[in-house]
């Protein structure tokens, strides 16, 4: 258990070393931001619906039968709710509104950090593959959000070095979500699989109604063939590592 827990921790501390991930936005100009940006979030569209539907939905339907279903759609609605409540922004390019939002943006990101955290340790808690592999997953969706959440800030009027600081202040919430996942799995065994089909329903809900749209405002031809091309790898990167993972 303590390797495991071990883990889990290594795995959200690395997670949210990516906050520093922003400070390259000063050596590009707007427009090569923005192409980086918009490919790596197709490839972390692709690595979310692939975890989602090859990893943690048969995991959870394999603990749970038919409840699982259910409980994913429950994540779908529970991850919607929370974006409404709380104005959940992942901005992806620089034509955000900066100006009334950048705090409410580092809330929500605490929030958003601290889920991610017990998505990670639920899926640590069933198997150390399916851990790392949702790990990969986070990883590719969290670095374009870190870089575009530090662009909100130093544009929202923070410093560079108080951006960063607080981009990684709230990173750190994702430890004490997995911390706080692995102290009730101890008492509640029966609360991992329901996180699992829960965290299967965010990821969808992250990669459909907000990763995909932004993707699909593309119009150029030959942008849209390299974004689509980033989301199949991204899909395909999972099924590899699950392949390899056993």
């Amino acid at each position: 258990m303590l390797s495991v827990v071990f883990l889990i921790v290594f795995s959200l501390i690395i997670i949210s070393l990516l906050s520093f991930a922003g400070v390259f936005t000063l050596a590009f100009n707007k427009g090569f931001l923005r192409k980086i940006l918009i490919t790596l979030t197709s490839f972390a569209a692709g690595t979310l619906l692939a975890v989602a539907f090859f990893d943690l939905i048969p995991e959870s339907v394999e603990l749970l039968d038919e409840r699982a279903y259910t409980f994913t759609l429950v994540g779908i609605i529970l991850f919607f709710v929370l974006e409404r409540i709380i104005h959940w922004h992942h901005c992806h390019d620089e034509n955000c509104d900066i100006h009334a939002e950048h705090y409410l943006n580092l809330v929500g990101d605490g929030i958003h950090n601290f889920l991610d955290g017990g998505i990670i340790a639920a899926a640590y808690l069933v198997d150390v593959s399916v851990g790392i592999t949702t790990t990969l997953a986070v990883a590719a969706h969290e670095l374009p959000q870190e870089i575009g959440d530090f662009s909100i800030l130093v544009h929202g009027g923070f410093s560079e070095k108080k951006a960063l600081f607080f981009n990684f202040l709230t990173a750190l919430t994702a430890v004490l979500g997995g911390l706080a996942t692995v102290y009730f799995s101890v008492f509640f065994s029966l609360l991992v699989p329901f996180l699992l089909a829960l965290s299967a329903g965010g990821f969808i809900y992250i990669a459909t109604a907000d990763l995909l749209p932004a993707i699909a405002k593309e119009k150029n031809r030959k942008r849209m063939l390299i974004h689509s091309f980033a989301f199949l790898v991204g899909i395909l990167f999972i099924s590899f590592a699950l392949s390899f993972g056993g």
